[in-house]
């Protein structure tokens, strides 16, 4: 992680706004909140936003067509807390109450936490949310989210019960925030001022050579067979040669390589035995690192291999 980018989650904590990231896509956004859920052993939770998303689907929705096909069925306990589901939001607020559904007692059936086996052994107090491609949404999910995300309480209009933040076990009240909001976009829509206001803001450039090697590192030895002498001279190749490639990309108007497509490049080369020099090399390099999306970009990415 780059300092710059550690201080400013230290900043978001500290004053308990909200981390907008900003940058190309590839450059890292959506993998922050989990790698500081997983460092941190903090709870994790995250939502994808789409052009249907409303602020509301990041707290709690509520299944009238579920309940109204109990009511034809028969069914005489129709509870609405039985068909509130907890968001993202009220999970890292307020653990046990989502996972009662508000109730204050417990109800049967309990909701079901996302990432239930990884948040089961983390800790209790802190959490991350990840709340991705917030641009795709209409500016009134932004503007929705102003006092939920300040204020820390919302109301559940289904069953008329205000959640607020559960109250901290074993720490001090009054330290830093104990719950990181990370939203990441790719700036396709304008974010409203008041939602700009109320969030420590950071542009991620997309990670140079070294920081590709150690990327790659990171996730073969995460999820692969591990990391050797020779896995880390080849992805300084195929680092170099992306690198080289982006910016020919961009001056040619095709975006540029992600870190994604970098690591499919360099599993690519490892697993049939391709060096960054060799004329196979440039065949993958149309393959998996220049997509443009205009048939018109073709001869342009086949000169930039």
């Amino acid at each position: 992680m780059p300092p710059e980018l550690d201080l400013a989650i230290r900043v978001s904590l500290a004053t308990g706004r909200p981390l907008l990231l900003r940058g190309e896509p590839g450059s890292g956004k959506s993998s922050l909140a989990p790698f500081v859920a997983r460092s941190k052993g903090w709870r994790y939770y995250e939502h994808v936003v789409t052009s249907q998303t409303q602020a509301r689907d990041l707290l709690w929705t509520f299944d009238g067509v579920r309940r109204l096909a109990d009511a034809q069925a028969g069914v005489r306990d129709l509870a609405s807390s039985q068909y509130v589901e907890p968001g993202p939001l009220w999970w890292a607020y307020a653990r046990e109450s989502a996972r009662r559904r508000g109730e204050t007692i417990d109800c049967l059936p309990t909701a079901i936490e996302p990432f239930s086996e990884t948040n089961a052994e983390r800790s209790q107090d802190y959490a991350v949310v990840l709340i991705d491609e917030i641009d795709k949404a209409d500016p009134d999910l932004p503007n929705g989210l102003l006092v939920p995300l300040s204020s820390g309480t919302f109301t559940v209009t289904e069953i008329n019960s205000e959640i607020r933040k559960a109250l901290p076990v074993g720490i001090d009240p009054g330290s830093t925030a104990r719950h990181l909001i990370v939203l990441t976009t790719n700036e396709e829509r304008e974010l409203p001022e008041a939602f700009l206001r109320r969030c420590v803001v950071v542009w991620l450039e997309s990670p140079g050579e070294q920081e590709l090697v150690a990327i790659a590192r990171e996730h073969m030895t995460a999820y692969d067979e591990g990391w050797s002498d020779i896995d880390q001279a080849l992805a300084a190749e195929v680092a170099h040669a992306v690198v080289a490639a982006r910016e020919r990309a961009r001056r040619l108007g095709i975006r540029p390589a992600s870190t994604a497509e970098f690591l499919d490049a360099l599993r690519a080369c490892k697993q049939l035995g391709v060096s960054s020099d060799s004329d196979e090399w440039k065949l993958i390099s149309q393959f998996v690192l220049f997509k443009p999306q205009q048939p018109g970009y073709g001869n342009g990415a086949r000169n930039l291999a």
